[in-house]
């Protein structure tokens, strides 16, 4: 059973490397946030796994308080991004752009 919870971890980590080249790479702000959200959900997830492979249960403490902050993090993320909308701006670096111009 420890081995299918190893290869589980290690598949949910592989999926934050994609996400993260996801967040790298954009090309749009709504495709950072879901990557972003995507590191809440499996951050949380792995730390669920963990606490099942080492019977801790402060692992699944551990993950509700990271449950909670993705979704706070996906809130703030989606308000900062309406003013970018607003702006007339669809992603930070012509938000920059548009500053140096004024």
């Amino acid at each position: 059973m420890m081995l299918i919870y190893q290869l589980a971890a290690l598949f949910l980590m592989l999926n934050i490397v994609a996400g993260m080249a996801r967040v790298l790479r954009g090309p749009t702000t709504a495709d950072r946030l879901l990557a972003v959200q995507l590191f809440g959900t499996t951050g949380t997830a792995i730390l669920i796994l963990f606490s099942l492979q080492t019977g801790n249960k402060a692992f699944q403490d551990l993950a509700l308080i990271f449950a909670l902050l993705a979704g706070i993090l996906g809130v703030t993320f989606t308000r900062y991004g309406q003013a970018w909308y607003k702006q007339g701006a669809t992603d930070p670096e012509s938000t920059k752009v548009a500053a140096k111009e004024k």
